[in-house]
């Protein structure tokens, strides 16, 4: 019996009908906190190792020595040769005791390099330093209520860019536009296309590239997302494409009627202060005869059909330390992004749109993709 199930073990039970503790759990338990404690450090080192395109630099040399690695990649020896310890003790860097040398293997790299994309979970690691920037903040939350707003959290649309860059962004032509049936073609003839909470708006973009004859608008809370936007929209030369901030608590009734075929949202209702109000804007904004396409998360609205979800504990902890905070910083609803699908579709019906289908893509095992129609 380890040090910690003794202890435990030998505290005095106060309910005299309590199973006995059994020590095999918890062994195993104590096991499993031990492998998560290390596996939160690596999150970290895979961010740091993502940031600093360690991987990357590892991925195109041989075996290299820790001052070799730090000339390639341009970074101090001392700080790389810490990381490589932490990297090879996880089993993720190989080294070789007998030339002192580090190399990445293969297999490893298929998940770790931008060359990897869409497939660099290194890119989701970001979220873990990101999220734990905040942890003060939402302990005081947990204990007096309120939320965490947007303005605390500076490298989160950068990262939540890198994230659509993966899962959106390589699918939105071949997969994702396809789901609305004839979109392109009408994109192709000319319409008008919103996004709603649109960050960094790369998706709009690529839309307003292939698509010149129609005309795109971005709408975000986040000025610092939107003045990047449309500093990069005007360096791509983008004249059919603008973004504005906006706070959208009132879309339901600020929206501008029947002003758009096509209205898109990235990953954005359930952060909102208000959702059904944006959805009731979206409709409003909607003409009759367009198609709102939305991209949320994949999951349920009731805990025990997330228990098997295979990224269900990362999915909540965002949503607990961002989504449902910077909503409820707003007194907001909270909703969450692990709302789930059955009240989406409570909220799309209530919101006024006759018809909605759920779409999995067999790439994203994080979003579901929802069409909804007048």
């Amino acid at each position: 019996m380890s040090a910690l199930a003794q202890v435990a073990a030998s505290q005095p039970s106060e309910d005299a009908g309590a199973l006995p503790f059994d020590e095999t759990k918890a062994a195993g338990f104590e096991e499993r906190m031990v492998d998560t404690l290390n596996g939160a450090a690596l999150a970290l080192m895979i961010s740091i190792g993502h940031r600093t395109g360690l991987f990357d630099a590892l991925d195109r040399v041989p075996p290299v020595t820790s001052a070799e690695l730090a000339a390639h990649a341009g970074l101090n020896e001392r700080y790389v040769r810490e990381w490589l310890g932490a990297l090879s003790a996880a089993r993720v860097v190989k080294f070789d005791a007998a030339s002192r040398r580090y190399s990445l293997p293969a297999e490893h790299a298929a998940c770790l390099t931008r060359r990897a994309t869409p497939g660099n979970l290194a890119v989701f690691a970001q979220y873990v330093p990101v999220l734990g920037g905040v942890e003060d903040d939402i302990v005081h939350c947990f204990e007096h209520g309120g939320g965490v707003p947007y303005d605390r959290y500076p490298r989160f649309h950068e990262v939540m860019a890198e994230d659509s860059g993966q899962t959106v962004l390589p699918a939105l032509f071949d997969h994702i536009l396809p789901l609305a049936g004839g979109i392109e073609a009408r994109l192709e003839a000319g319409i008008r296309v919103l996004d709603v909470g649109c960050g960094r708006g790369r998706a709009l973009m690529m839309m307003a590239e292939r698509y010149p004859n129609s005309t795109f608008v971005g709408y975000d809370l986040s000025g610092d997302a939107v003045n990047w936007a449309n500093a990069e929209a005007r360096r791509q030369g983008l004249s059919n494409l603008h973004f504005e901030a906006r706070d959208l608590s009132n879309f339901d009734r600020d929206a501008e009627p029947a002003s758009f075929e096509f209205v898109t949202t990235f990953d954005a209702i359930h952060d909102q202060a208000d959702p059904l109000a944006v959805l009731k804007g979206i409709r409003r904004t909607l003409t009759d005869d367009g198609v709102y396409l939305a991209q949320d998360i994949n999951g349920s609205s009731h805990v025990h059909h997330n228990l098997d979800h295979p990224i269900g504990t990362l999915l909540y902890t965002i949503s607990c330390l961002h989504c449902m905070t910077v909503s409820l910083a707003q007194d907001g609803a909270g909703l969450g992004a692990m709302w789930g699908r059955e009240k989406a579709r409570e909220l799309f019906a209530e919101a006024g749109f006759a018809n909605t289908e759920v779409n999995e893509l067999a790439h994203d095992i994080q979003n579901c993709y929802y069409l909804c129609r007048p």
